[in-house]
């Protein structure tokens, strides 16, 4: 892992807590998930980038209110990517890196979704647009920040997904379409 990312993790996740445990294993997983699927694919991401993106996507969760995580924050937890993409700003980040952080929260969050669900968000496109944030979108799926031992099959995603709505299983299914098995 490249020494600013770790810098990064290290300033806000200090060594020896529960949150950085959760926060390192569910990280690494998803980068593993994605480094895989870069290769198998044949997407030609650059692995550095992929697992940098991977390592930093969920780096805001520590300013949200997620007791299960260990997240003693103030800010509701769907707020964490967009916490996360200030966060990386501030920290020098490159914008593409940023932009994962802020568009990866579940496949996506677009304006209709802030409106029709009363979202605590800005009125925006949080949707992954890139080749990296869809990839890292589509690995995040596939791990809980809960239950860290193993990867969550495909139809609990799924049902995940349709659990927010309609539309947002629809844009999963569009990842799972580009990045599955």
């Amino acid at each position: 892992m490249k020494e600013q990312v770790r810098k990064i993790i290290d300033k806000y996740y200090p060594e020896g807590t529960r949150l950085r445990d959760i926060f390192m294993r569910h990280s690494r997983q998803v980068a593993d998930l994605a480094l895989d699927i870069n290769r198998r694919r044949g997407l030609g991401l650059d692995p550095d980038t992929v697992e940098t993106a991977a390592m930093l996507h969920d780096i805001g969760i520590f300013k949200t209110d997620a007791d299960g995580i260990d997240c003693h924050g103030t800010e509701p937890y769907i707020r964490h990517g967009i916490l996360g993409a200030e966060l990386l700003r501030r920290e020098g980040m490159p914008e593409e890196i940023a932009r994962i952080a802020e568009r990866h929260t579940g496949a996506g969050i677009t304006a209709d979704d802030i409106r029709s669900m009363h979202l605590p968000l800005s009125e925006g496109d949080y949707t992954p647009q890139t080749l990296l944030e869809r990839l890292i979108c589509y690995a995040d799926k596939f791990y809980s920040k809960t239950r860290l031992d193993s990867a969550k099959p495909l139809e609990s995603v799924r049902a995940s997904m349709l659990r927010h709505s309609p539309e947002t299983l629809k844009r999963f299914e569009k990842l799972h379409a580009e990045f599955g098995c």
